[in-house]
């Protein structure tokens, strides 16, 4: 079953029931919970039109990732669950892919809204989808409406 389950968690309503979701599955199963936030990478923050690297925005980007995490754990924490976590810099599927590969993931939870127009869709695209192609292991995609 599930020994290691990695929530990528990004404080958002969709994460938020992910994170519940991920409590009761690991309750079940006994699981060691880790956490992760993943933080665009610093040429993120460039514009299309070019630009200065920032290293003001990018500490406030940290904090701001950090903060995220740091809300998940306590949540955790205060439905009695003990998980480890950390702040990833980079692609969300190839960090997160990474990350479950370094800690032996059975499982990785991601939250997952539904977008209302196929232009949403398109122009976003959509990480649990492309992450149940590249990922080593299960994925379970916990939809919000």
């Amino acid at each position: 079953m599930y020994k290691r389950i990695l929530l990528a968690y990004d404080g958002s309503d969709a994460g938020q029931k992910a994170l519940l979701d991920c409590q009761e599955l690991a309750q079940w199963s006994k699981s060691e919970l880790f956490l992760i936030a993943v933080m665009p990478s610093a040429m993120s923050f460039v514009g299309l039109e070019g630009g200065v690297y920032d290293v003001e925005l990018e500490e406030r980007e940290r904090a701001k990732y950090r903060s995220i995490l740091q809300d998940g754990l306590r949540r955790l924490e205060q439905a009695g669950y003990t998980a480890r976590g950390e702040v990833v810099t980079g692609e969300a599927i190839d960090e997160i892919t990474k990350f479950a590969r370094k800690v032996d993931a059975n499982l990785i939870v991601v939250g997952h809204k539904h977008l209302d127009s196929w232009a949403a869709r398109w122009w976003r695209g959509s990480i649990s989808g492309a992450l149940i192609e590249h990922s080593p292991c299960s994925v379970l995609a916990v939809i919000t409406p």
